[in-house]
């Protein structure tokens, strides 16, 4: 994934109203109409927000006669998966070293006792 399409799908995701539209369509394709439902925003803002997917690749639009159904593109979303999964081994060595204190504390606490006790 180049820097530019990484950029622009954290873009997209960093609004809630889109991440709200991608978590509709993951349970399938949906109208316009159908998206803008539950937000309380014009239809020419949701239709900028469906742009904005589009452009970032999140969402694919089709036609069939009248109904042009919105649907969600899994791959970007797999692609930011599989960058943020490069930091995994960095939080797990975080969370190692975190135990490991968390460990010494407790243990120093019950010696502290022991001694007081």
């Amino acid at each position: 994934m180049s820097q530019e399409q990484l950029s622009a799908t954290f873009a997209a995701l960093a609004d809630p109203t889109r991440r709200a539209i991608l978590a509709r369509l993951a349970s399938g394709e949906a109208s316009v109409k159908d998206l803008a439902e539950p937000f309380a925003i014009s239809a020419p803002a949701v239709t900028k927000h469906l742009k904005v997917l589009e452009r970032a690749g999140l969402i694919s639009r089709g036609r069939h006669a009248q109904w042009r159904p919105c649907r969600l593109e899994a791959k970007p979303l797999r692609e930011i998966a599989d960058w943020v999964e490069q930091y995994h081994k960095f939080w797990e060595e975080g969370f190692d070293r975190l135990d490991v204190y968390l460990r010494e504390v407790q243990d120093q606490g019950k010696n502290n006792d022991t001694n007081h006790g």
